[in-house]
């Protein structure tokens, strides 16, 4: 893999000048702002209060080991939905016009335990721009015995990953939960974080403290204030990380790593055939749009293009701009990947798994 990749001038650049227009006339003629709106507003103190009630509850209320086991369960649910509908569009800046605002909803992702700054350097640095470039987006990076790239070495055991997958695709929080510090160090030493000394160390002293934080109030406050024990309370923790992990798995996996969606590799001097605009096309796919309540769930991430085409946008947003999109892209003769069932993604998915598991290219 080149060490520096680029991608290809515009190669239709009357595409690109008419999408962005469609796009602005739609929210010029409708007044309305880009960011959020009373619906998002709504959506965050939810998706908040699906993680903090059920937590307050068990700390508050006597209840029976297995009501708490369900409310931990309740609070993975809300894990997920604050991953995906309140941090993801803060972080990409696109939740608020004003950055404070933007800064402080995305430092929820490390109120669920994991972190702000390692999320935006893995999605939006490399995720977003090398979208299903192996090498370069992570998110397609073999782990552990998991395969999501044909440029990847193929390993024997990597032809079951169709029926193994699941279970490490719960273990995702925990991935980030635990593993949050070493990849800050990775990211540094790659040259990621091009931040000054004094910036890095400071940011190094938030993250220990906030993984301390998270720990203290998490699983400490538990084992003071009520009567389960260590190994409830243990118990509950990984229930309710194991919840979040396969809900956010499974939502990403059927954005990219299905059918439709292409794995492109750059050429001997890191050039990519495509513009950054045509590529981001090629490698997302779109899955179940009429489904409102997982749209409202999941943030939008099932209009992954129109959230890779534009990521500063609300994804309060994202179904009205998708008909915008589709009806561009088609005018021009342009890929654009859609499911219309969640059913028929998973079901790709786990078609590509299995392909993934036999191919080498």
């Amino acid at each position: 893999m080149p060490t520096q990749i680029s991608f290809a001038q515009e190669q239709n650049p009357d595409f690109k000048k008419t999408l962005y227009n469609r796009v602005n006339e739609y929210f010029s003629e409708k007044g309305i702002s880009k960011h959020h709106n009373p619906t998002m507003v709504s959506k965050t103190v939810v998706m908040l209060l699906l993680y903090f009630i059920p937590f307050i509850a068990i700390l508050t209320i006597t209840m029976p080991v297995w009501l708490a086991l369900v409310l931990f369960f309740i609070m993975g649910v809300g894990i997920a939905g604050i991953g995906m509908s309140v941090m993801h569009d803060a972080n990409h800046a696109g939740y608020s016009d004003n950055q404070t605002v933007n800064r402080w909803m995305g430092l929820t992702m490390n109120l669920i335990g994991a972190d702000a700054y390692n999320w935006k350097i893995k999605h939006n640095k490399l995720h977003h721009v090398f979208t299903n470039v192996y090498g370069k987006d992570e998110d397609i990076d073999s782990r552990v015995v998991l395969r999501f790239a044909f440029a990847s070495p193929l390993k024997k055991y990597h032809k079951y990953q169709h029926i193994y997958a699941w279970f490490f695709y719960a273990l995702m929080t925990f991935a980030m939960v635990f593993g949050d510090i070493p990849k800050r160090i990775r990211y540094r030493k790659k040259g990621i974080t091009n931040i000054s000394v004094h910036a890095y160390r400071r940011s190094m002293v938030w993250l220990i403290f906030s993984k301390i934080f998270y720990f203290a109030v998490i699983v400490g406050l538990p084992l003071i204030f009520t009567s389960l024990l260590w190994w409830q309370v243990l118990i509950g923790f990984v229930i309710m990380h194991l919840t979040a992990g396969t809900i956010l798995s499974l939502v990403f996996q059927m954005a990219h790593v299905v059918e439709g969606p292409e794995q492109i590799l750059p050429d001997e001097n890191g050039k990519l055939p495509d513009s950054l605009l045509l590529h981001q096309l090629k490698t997302t796919s779109d899955f179940s749009r009429k489904n409102k309540l997982l749209s409202w769930y999941v943030g939008g991430l099932n209009f992954q293009i129109e959230h890779h085409l534009f990521p500063r946008i609300c994804h309060v947003h994202y179904p009205a701009i998708s008909k915008i999109v589709e009806k561009t892209t088609r005018e021009f003769n342009i890929p654009y990947y859609v499911y219309d069932r969640f059913s028929d993604a998973f079901r790709s998915h786990v078609r590509t798994l299995k392909k993934l598991g036999r191919v080498q290219i």
